[in-house]
């Protein structure tokens, strides 16, 4: 096994990413306190081309040492807006035809793995404040709730790595091959 080069992984420049199709997935920060968190879900969404990211209410904004730092420059390539409050973009987001879904644990929230993301439909996933989830009010607002299914004594994930969680579920269903790799690579990988 051999680790492969950064040169070998066929990065795109930030203009061929800019042009590339993207996940249709809005990620909606309401409320998210920690510039790392906020720079973490920037480094994710590049991962996984989502749209754009939506920063709201007192969620740290680019530019930012701090959202940079954790980022590593996906901060330049993610797009981005700012609201000052969480239901003037949901408002915006329903306008525009998304379902918007917050992740959190509420009353009749699907299972994200019995959950079946449709292709073509837009998608807008709500995260939440890291002490007080999403806001009842912005829950309230939603078309739904996903919940990542768990079995610890915490039943709770930095905001940041259920963005990762969600955002792959998404990727795999929205773009299922596409981007990952065929079953015979997956074969020969078994360790």
């Amino acid at each position: 096994m051999r680790k492969i080069t950064n040169e070998e992984l066929g990065r795109p420049t930030a203009e061929e990413f800019a042009a590339q199709e993207k996940l249709p997935v809005t990620v909606v920060l309401d409320n998210v306190r920690s510039a790392q968190n906020v720079g973490s879900f920037f480094r994710t969404g590049d991962a996984f081309g989502v749209e754009r990211i939506a920063l709201c209410g007192i969620t740290a904004t680019p530019p930012s040492r701090e959202i940079h730092k954790t980022a590593l420059g996906a901060d330049q390539t993610v797009a981005w807006s700012y609201y000052a409050t969480t239901g003037a973009c949901l408002d915006e987001l329903h306008a525009a035809g998304y379902t918007v879904l917050a992740v959190e644990q509420v009353e009749g929230a699907a299972m994200l793995d019995s959950f079946r993301a449709e292709v073509g439909r837009r998608y807008a996933l709500v995260f939440g404040n890291e002490v007080d989830g999403v806001d009842q009010a912005v829950v309230d607002r939603c078309d739904g709730a996903l919940e990542i299914p768990q079995v610890g004594t915490k039943h709770s994930l930095n905001v940041s790595v259920s963005g990762g969680v969600v955002l792959w579920s998404f990727f795999c269903q929205i773009f299922p091959k596409r981007y990952l790799c065929r079953a015979e690579d997956a074969e020969k990988s078994k360790i």
